[in-house]
């Protein structure tokens, strides 16, 4: 029966390369961070700018974020959350996304729960969250994220070729 379950999950063709980013369906991977430590880029201006102090409207701020968390530059990343709206989704998801990768993994479990009751539809939260099941030798509750990816749209996305190769491989991704 458990072969059956993880031939099932596999039924899409995984096609991942360098350019599938961390969103929710075939984006390309974000640029480089232009920026130094404690600072995020501003488009209008052209300059870097101290995360703290900076205006920028939400979007930005999303975009210097996975710049952030796609170069590994976690703890910049979670500078960068404190200035988003602390209930968005897409915030709650990236918080736990940072606190994984981090080790906190109590922390991440606790964000990946409240993003996805702001949102149940968020696949990006569900693979992240099915990965560190994974991280945790939880693969029938991973599978259960899966599953859901599915149901919520997210079949062929990054969401779910991600989480369907990290339950069949093992192996996470840090992005």
């Amino acid at each position: 029966m458990k072969h059956f379950i993880l031939a099932t999950a596999f039924t899409l063709p995984f096609a991942a390369t360098g350019a599938w980013a961390a969103g929710g369906g075939e984006e390309t991977a974000p640029s480089k961070p232009k920026c130094e430590t404690g600072q995020i880029y501003d488009k209008k201006t052209k300059s870097c700018v101290a995360a703290e102090e900076s205006n920028l409207d939400v979007d930005s701020l999303y975009e210097n974020l996975r710049e952030l968390a796609y170069a590994g530059r976690y703890a910049d990343a979670q500078v960068v959350l404190a200035q988003m709206p602390a209930q968005d989704d897409r915030t709650l998801t990236y918080q736990g996304f940072t606190n994984r990768k981090m080790g906190n993994m109590d922390a991440a479990m606790t964000y990946y729960a409240q993003a996805l009751r702001v949102n149940p539809a968020n696949v990006l939260a569900r693979s992240y969250m099915g990965q560190a099941l994974v991280e945790q030798g939880r693969t029938a509750d991973a599978l259960t994220q899966l599953r859901e990816i599915r149901v919520h749209g997210g079949a062929g996305t990054w969401a779910e070729a991600s989480l369907r190769t990290a339950i069949s491989t093992g192996k996470t991704f840090d992005y």
